[in-house]
């Protein structure tokens, strides 16, 4: 906040919008793509438990992996991720675990990622800022066969003018599934949509083709605040089996609108965190004019020194061998290490 100007590029800021503008003060401008976004963005499964939703997860991974396609697994934490690779294991899927423990092979792993077949399981954190680039058989050439398989018009994805592009999206971007592209699997709905939005951003890059679909259970924790028992007692109702899923646009509007509580309520503290901040900032702002008067050269730098100083010295004198006790009770031993070590100044007996 005290840079005269400030900037930044982020494709998840919208968000965010009323936060910039009240505490920076900036504006969020949305620039259109350069190329349609052909992704298709399923509505959320949600299941009972959390064990139910690992195995669907599972199942589809195993799905996908047969059919040769890339999958990314998005966890919110590394618990969660390993516990899914070992899941993997006992079932004979090779896959990459991209977490904080793994972080010296993330650039291999990122590379390796959008090829034919690959499985990789990610937190949120890791592999951020590097596209997965699609490999051989899932690129460009597969994109323009499946496109001409389903009667799309193959000038609409290419470049546009950024000012058209939104006049151009795909009406077909539904019939766009599972083949092709980069395909995400979240195993849970973060607090923040932000979140959310970057891990179904890896997929879809550049008009790419590819999907995103997150599994739910109503252990998560985001269920629980968006109110998991009232799910649960309709399921019941419904004498819903186990391993039985339910999925609604309506359900998955309801679970961003718990989303967007919390993300009002995180604000609030961050808020009111900088309300305190402002008291240390009165301090900040006098020591960067110091700074900044030392790194432009005032017209009498070396007298501002020697004034801070002399200051220092004083207060040193004065704590050590105040004019207010007897001289015998002056602690000179201690007013010759605090000149020496605040003034560099040595004093002799």
């Amino acid at each position: 906040r005290m840079y005269d100007k400030l900037a930044g590029m982020t494709g998840t800021a919208e968000t965010e919008e009323s936060e910039f503008h009240q505490i920076y003060g900036l504006d969020v401008l949305v620039i259109p793509p350069n190329r349609p976004i052909v992704r298709d963005d399923r509505d959320d499964l949600i299941f009972r438990t959390k064990r139910e939703k690992y195995v669907a997860i599972m199942d589809e991974v195993e799905r996908l992996n047969r059919l040769e396609l890339p999958v990314l697994v998005g966890t919110t934490n590394v618990d969660v991720s390993e516990t899914l690779s070992r899941m993997l294991k006992r079932r004979g899927i090779q896959h990459q675990v991209l977490n904080a423990k793994h972080h010296k092979s993330e650039s291999e792993i990122v590379l390796d990622a959008g090829q034919p077949g690959a499985v990789t399981i990610a937190t949120n954190m890791a592999g951020r800022g590097t596209d997965i680039k699609l490999g051989d058989g899932i690129t460009e050439a597969r994109t323009v066969d499946w496109i001409g398989s389903r009667n799309i018009d193959i000038e609409a994805v290419m470049p546009v003018d950024p000012v058209r592009s939104e006049k151009l999206k795909l009406e077909q971007a539904e019939d766009v599934l599972e083949d092709g592209g980069l395909q995400i699997l979240g195993s849970e709905r973060h607090d923040s949509r932000r979140i959310d939005r970057q891990l179904r951003g890896r997929s879809g890059r550049q008009g790419d083709p590819g999907a995103s679909q997150f599994y739910l259970s109503l252990e998560d924790d985001l269920m629980r605040l968006f109110g998991s028992e009232r799910i649960a007692n309709v399921m019941d109702r419904f004498g819903a089996e186990e391993g039985e899923v339910i999925t609604h646009g309506l359900v998955t509007k309801s679970i961003e609108r718990a989303q967007k509580r919390v993300e009002i309520n995180n604000f609030e503290a961050r808020k009111r965190l900088l309300d305190y901040d402002d008291v240390m900032n009165q301090q900040r702002e006098v020591i960067y004019d110091l700074r900044l008067f030392a790194l432009e050269g005032g017209e009498d730098l070396k007298g501002e020194i020697w004034e801070m100083i002399e200051h220092s010295a004083r207060d040193a004198i004065e704590e050590y061998a105040s004019t207010e006790v007897p001289e015998e009770e002056w602690d000179l031993a201690g007013l010759r290490q605090r000149l020496l070590l605040d003034c560099f100044v040595t004093v002799n007996q």
